[in-house]
């Protein structure tokens, strides 16, 4: 090295670039490192709740079920970051109004469509949207099973078994439905058209009722089963619930139980 090279205030060498491979390595390694600690906590943050090992197990797998949707979700962030607002439409100056020329109506969302072993929880006040979905898909499946303290009227095809239970006494086309359900008896009633073949969609509005009149614990239990019971059989399940009903952690297990939230 030649002595204007080491002249005082010379630029030091270029730091050398690792090899991309090496670089990968690290970065994937970090990732994974990263993964492998929130799965982690998130298991010890069930077991510091009194779960049991079974409720662990239904827990578990209802999270590696949406495991593949949530890191799509992640990847597609990472590549389409939001964009922040440009300043110059913020101060851009009105638009002129124009005249008024008639009522403008809202294009309504397309209808979600359940497929087999699906499972959707809708939050919201009173049943509304849960019931359009319901409505978009009673033909779907051979067989269509409400839980529901009013069973909704449903119009359905003429090759589609309609079976309504219920859970707050007589109603519905339930030969036995004149008395209360428990959660273990609307289960038990549940298997027949749910493990027939083609399954059934199972609509439930009635959550709220079951965790007063029984427990929370037991409702989150047969909610899980529900679930379990949808994909095992090729049925779906649609239930629609208030939020206001449950504190955050609750309502938090209770979403995570099912694939898809609206």
């Amino acid at each position: 090295m030649s002595d204007s090279d080491r002249r005082p205030g010379a630029n030091p060498p270029p730091a050398e670039e690792p090899p991309a491979d090496e670089e990968f390595a690290r970065t994937y390694a970090q990732g994974y490192e990263e993964g492998v600690r929130s799965g982690l906590r998130e298991v010890l943050q069930h077991v510091s709740r009194g779960h049991t090992a079974q409720e662990l197990r239904i827990l578990v797998e209802s999270r590696l079920a949406r495991l593949a949707e949530e890191v799509e979700l992640k990847r597609r962030g990472l590549l389409g970051p939001p964009r922040r607002p440009a300043w110059n439409a913020l101060l851009r100056a009105p638009q002129p109004t124009r005249a008024w020329s008639g009522p403008v109506t809202a294009a309504t969302p397309p209808s979600l469509r359940l497929a087999p072993g699906h499972s959707v929880l809708v939050r919201e006040e009173r049943p509304a949207r849960a019931l359009e979905i319901l409505r978009a898909n009673a033909t779907a499946f051979p067989r269509l099973a409400t839980v529901s303290l009013r069973p909704p009227e449903i119009p359905v095809g003429p090759g589609t078994e309609r079976i309504d239970l219920a859970v707050g006494g007589a109603g519905g086309n339930d030969p036995a439905g004149s008395g209360r359900l428990a959660p273990g008896e609307i289960g038990g009633r549940l298997r027949g058209p749910t493990e027939a073949p083609g399954g059934a969609l199972v609509y439930v509005d009635a959550l709220e009722y079951l965790a007063t009149e029984y427990s929370l614990e037991t409702t989150m239990k047969f909610v899980h089963w529900l679930v379990l019971q949808a994909r095992e059989t090729g049925s779906a399940l649609l239930a629609s619930f208030d939020r206001r009903a449950l504190d955050v952690r609750e309502m938090s297990v209770l979403e995570r139980a099912f694939e898809t939230v609206l």
